[in-house]
């Protein structure tokens, strides 16, 4: 069942700004398919878009309410039902991505039987799952990694998409998360996927290809996040990817959600993730280091990728903000045997 559009974005009572990525990655790269954002008084946040009550957005042609915010855990706090309730009866459908299901939810799913709404999980897999086998594969493919979780992986990821297809280079985005799934219309909801079939998940998302193109695969997690590294290994070996880019913002003191955990040094975790993608892809290689300076001004940004570049040896940059070219020439060169990293 397709999603309708246009589509209002929930931010409700929310104040972390984390918490509304799903929200905020449909305003960036969907921004066409919005018609506003719905929040209360007391929600800080906003991705400038028109403010619009449920009714205000209907009459303005919104179809969806989009309840695009990440809570720890991925539950439905009772205010949210509750505005889930008033979007329904003022004629919008719903859709969500938490570890808990809309369909789960008896209010709601008695309020959208007796109002013909419809009501979108996305974070459900599919049923017809199969385990991995790590067989080779052909084509080319780029897996987003990370430091930690929410430190720009799918925004690196629909970046790089962007930007090899400027260069004329075929690409595809494979979405893995909730805001992926719902930004590409397709994907993934790998940490809704039972641990056996997670590898396996991920080549049927990204199978073998023939052509030059390029499969850019939205990471998730981190090999070193105590509660997602399962998830991070097993998207490692099933996307058997020839190229990594690692993700990381400098401004996290620690571990999401995890203060007793440090944020681990970026030349280890780059190794670490390199040892374990070459069980199924034994040349896998790094090209860049992805960061999120949103929470700097430029000059020092700038300066914190310089300084990072050089002690890794890669180019590094804020996709997001100063774009991903110095990545792609180092993803597109040619390797030590002169063979076209893009053929």
């Amino acid at each position: 069942m397709s999603i309708e559009t246009p589509y209002l974005l929930y931010l409700g009572h929310s104040t972390d700004p984390v918490e509304i990525k799903t929200s905020r990655g449909i305003a960036v790269f969907r921004r066409e398919i919005c018609v506003g954002e719905f929040r209360h008084d007391d929600c800080p946040l906003t991705l400038d878009l028109p403010r619009l009550t449920f009714a205000e957005a209907v009459q303005q042609g919104a179809k969806t309410l989009v309840l695009g915010i990440a809570n720890a855990g991925g539950t439905f706090a009772k205010p949210v039902i509750e505005d889930a309730l008033a979007a329904m009866e003022a004629g919008l459908d719903l859709a969500a991505g938490l570890h808990q299901q809309l369909a789960d939810q008896p209010a709601i799913t008695g309020a959208a039987r007796r109002l013909g709404r419809k009501l979108h999980d996305v974070r459900k897999p599919s049923p017809d799952l199969r385990v991995a086998t790590g067989a080779p594969r052909t084509g080319n493919r780029l897996l987003t990694i990370g430091t930690d979780c929410s430190v720009g992986k799918m925004y690196s990821s629909l970046s790089l998409v962007k930007g090899l297809t400027e260069r004329g280079v075929t690409a595809d985005f494979r979405a893995t998360g909730q805001t992926g799934i719902l930004i590409a219309g397709a994907g993934v909801p790998l940490d809704a996927v039972p641990a056996d079939f997670i590898s396996g998940a991920i080549e049927e998302l990204a199978p073998a290809r023939s052509d030059a193109g390029w499969d850019i695969i939205e990471g998730q997690g981190s090999l070193y996040h105590p509660s997602f590294a399962g998830v991070s290994l097993g998207l490692l070996h099933g996307a058997q990817p020839q190229a990594l880019v690692l993700c990381h913002n400098p401004a996290r003191e620690h571990m999401r959600h995890l203060p007793g955990y440090a944020l681990p040094d970026l030349a280890e975790c780059l190794a670490a993730n390199l040892a374990a993608a070459r069980l199924t892809s034994p040349n896998v290689r790094a090209v860049g280091i992805a960061l999120d300076t949103s929470s700097m001004g430029e000059d020092m940004a700038r300066r914190l990728c310089d300084t990072i570049g050089a002690s890794l040896d890669l180019p590094c940059t804020d996709p997001h903000r100063f774009g991903v070219e110095a990545i792609l020439d180092k993803l597109l060169a040619k390797d030590e045997s002169g063979i076209q990293a893009v053929a």
